[in-house]
């Protein structure tokens, strides 16, 4: 009773004193928001207002975005020219899918002056997404965006020496191996080292390379031991293989490592002249690239070596050549002719192209046509660049042998464009305590991983807060929430079998937890199962309620399963079920672009799993490919164990950060402003937003 007794009479202070409140305790600042009619109070159309857009803001938060829309609309049929209502529309339509839409209520803020250069910035970068695609299918020009010394700042320490090779992580961090202090570092994105590893009980001899098997173990070739060092995935070393010598499984100066789809692995003799090859197990295999082959008179000096697909590359130091074999080390061709390269050293797979490293430059290398693309030159300054790889944030890093440095590159357009960091919930239900979701991406939707406590900056109204903590980071995620979406399709009817068989194993491979939903795809979309993943052990397609239809609205199946997902774990995914074939009226009432921008901007991802030997139709494809999604076939000989670790290994960029509040409420009804900016070596990005305490 008080504190309603409390309330009422502050609203009547408020009505008879309006004096008293300074502009700044209103979210609005339009001059109908803040004129006054004849007894000094303001417009009722304010009030109204005011509460629509604190509904509105509340409803965004709970990922209600329909119903956030509806009270924005009618906020601003209050207040028509409130610039903040139609910035926060413009979310809330972006949110949904609806980006055209959305750019356009940015836009018109931005004309009324609201936003400043944050708004003009983001309205480019989502113009900018709309337009190009964002996969790597052709090569792009890196620049340096910084480095990671071996020596500390005053040069009075060691960090490590020689870098020869580095394997970047899902996490942001990476694993670099450095030759001259015979160790393995695990380094996360600001440098820190925080792992170091001297190999084998006898320690390293000449560490070289390293690579990830499939089963997440790492491979590290030692030059001077003549031999491959496995190790887990998080350093401990297991056992090593291979010894000195001219036979098979014999080593002399191992150098580059390479891994095909069968386990089978690849190592560059340098002391033989040639190519050893090992199984999973570590038993040698055989060997091959000495001469014998008509036209081709053998490696002479083999450096890096790469597989794509069924063919096995070579590059030769003293010839400058890349040379072509396939699996069995059959000779198949020249790549790339004698001295294409000085010196050549690692080269790794990226897609259908080789990354190689020459002396002071980066090399993408198209495997099929042999033609060059140079990525980076590090200029005219002593550089022996080793190796370089792409890591999870779209960067390439590599290692300088002579400089002693880890160089970060990344495209130009990051660096001038910075990061793209969006505030996507608030959550102040235990004010003055509040809790912030932030996501960050670069400016070709890509998440950025790895980011620390460090790496931000929250202030709430320009002023900095009190109590702030680093909570966590949807990237160290090992649960997934998986909605399956059953094609109900008679086309898909004819494999009941396979269907039954593709949700037992997903559901049996969620052993980590999370939530599985089953949703059929029929005229009308029908949710058929939630909850534990144990409990759809016992699937069968005769207890599902929907009928088979020959229009199957694959576009509302996605759209109500998204739906589900927003609110759930930050690792999210939609796997659809069927032949691969779509109706005619399978985006009827949602367009491809729009059910891929609601994936995209709520961070869930779509795979499919075919349980015929179609192929899938181009439709579902593009969005598959365009959400970070795969193609599955039910019997692949792998199983579907691997799709649920597959949807956990997508990189995520939303963060959890909280503080405590020092801003006053107004009973609840105080619009409170909140930026939050994020910091990458030289580039940064910010976003500026709001929320309201719980009423009172």
């Amino acid at each position: 009773m008080k504190k309603v007794l409390l309330k009422k009479l502050a609203a009547l202070f408020l009505l008879c004193a309006p004096f008293a409140l300074s502009a700044q305790n209103y979210a609005f600042t339009s001059p109908e928001a803040l004129s006054t009619s004849s007894t000094g109070a303001r417009s009722a159309n304010a009030g109204f207002a005011e509460e629509e857009f604190r509904r509105g803001v509340q409803a965004y938060y709970r990922g209600s975005f329909n119903d956030a829309i509806l009270q924005f609309e009618k906020a601003l049929s209050y207040l028509p020219s409130e610039s903040i209502i139609m910035d926060w529309l413009g979310k809330a339509y972006y949110r949904s899918g609806l980006e055209g839409t959305a750019l356009a209520q940015w836009k018109l803020a931005s004309e009324n002056g609201y936003g400043g250069l944050l708004l003009l910035n983001k309205i480019e970068i989502v113009r900018e997404r709309r337009i190009n695609d964002n996969n790597y299918d052709s090569p792009i020009k890196y620049t340096e965006s910084g480095s990671y010394p071996g020596f500390t700042s005053d040069k009075s320490h060691m960090i490590f020496s020689q870098p020869v090779s580095v394997l970047p992580n899902s996490d942001g961090t990476m694993w670099v191996v450095a030759y001259g202090s015979n160790e393995l570092l695990r380094m996360d994105i600001n440098g820190f080292v925080f792992t170091r590893t001297n190999g084998p009980l006898t320690g390293f001899d000449r560490p070289m390379d390293i690579i990830r098997l499939e089963n997440s173990n790492i491979l590290i070739s030692e030059f001077a031991g003549d031999r491959i060092s496995l190790f887990d995935s998080k350093g401990h070393f297991i056992k090593s293989f291979g010894s000195k010598g001219c036979g098979t499984g014999n080593l002399v100066g191992p150098q580059y490592l390479a891994c095909d789809e069968n386990g089978n692995i690849y190592v560059s003799d340098f002391g033989n002249s040639r190519i050893d090859v090992f199984d999973k197990d570590g038993n040698g295999l055989f060997y091959f690239g000495g001469a014998g082959t008509e036209g081709f008179t053998g490696l002479k000096a083999p450096a890096g070596v790469a597989v794509i697909d069924s063919f096995v590359y070579a590059a030769d130091s003293v010839s400058g050549a890349v040379y072509r074999f396939d699996t069995s080390g059959n000779y198949l061709g020249i790549l790339c002719r004698e001295k294409t390269f000085i010196h050549p050293e690692a080269m790794k797979s990226w897609g259908k192209y080789l990354i190689l490293c020459d002396k002071n430059k980066i090399y993408s290398v198209d495997s099929e046509t042999g033609s060059l693309f140079e990525n980076v030159s590090t200029g005219n300054a002593p550089s022996r660049l080793t190796c370089a790889v792409p890591d999870v944030n779209g960067n390439l890093i590599a290692s300088d042998f002579k400089t002693n440095e880890i160089y970060v590159m990344a495209k130009l357009s990051e660096l001038v464009g910075g990061l793209f960091v969006q505030i996507e919930k608030v959550n102040a239900d235990k004010f003055p305590e509040v809790k912030v979701e932030v996501k960050v991406e670069n400016r070709h939707r890509q998440a950025v991983v790895g980011l620390k406590e460090q790496n931000f900056v929250i202030t709430e109204n320009k002023n900095a807060v009190n109590g702030y903590k680093f909570l966590g980071a949807s990237y160290a995620n090992d649960t997934a929430d998986i909605t399956l979406v059953i094609d109900r399709s008679p086309d898909s009817g004819q494999y009941a079998q396979a269907v039954e068989t593709a949700v037992k194993e997903i559901a049996a491979s969620m052993d980590k937890g999370g939530t599985l939903r089953i949703v059929t795809s029929g005229a009308v979309p029908v949710l058929e199962y939630e909850g534990s993943p144990k409990g759809a052990l016992k699937f069968s397609t005769k207890a599902l309620k929907n009928p088979y239809s020959n229009d199957s609205a694959i576009d509302m199946a996605i759209r109500l399963s998204a739906n589900a997902l927003i609110n759930g774990e930050k690792k999210r995914a939609i796997v659809l079920i069927g032949t691969g074939g779509v109706s005619q009226r399978a985006f009827e009432k949602y367009g491809l672009s729009d059910l891929t921008a609601y994936l995209n901007n709520n961070s869930i991802n779509l795979s499919y799993v075919l349980v015929s030997q179609n192929a899938v139709s181009k439709e579902i494809s593009y969005i598959c490919s365009h959400t970070e999604g795969k193609e599955y076939y039910v019997y692949r000989s792998q199983g579907l164990g691997v799709v649920v670790q597959d949807i956990i290994n997508i990189a995520g960029g939303t963060y959890v950060l909280s503080f405590t509040s020092q801003q006053t409420t107004r009973f609840g009804e105080k619009y409170l402003p909140v930026e939050v900016e994020a910091y990458l070596m030289n580039r940064s990005g910010r976003d500026e937003s709001g929320y309201f305490a719980p009423l009172q």
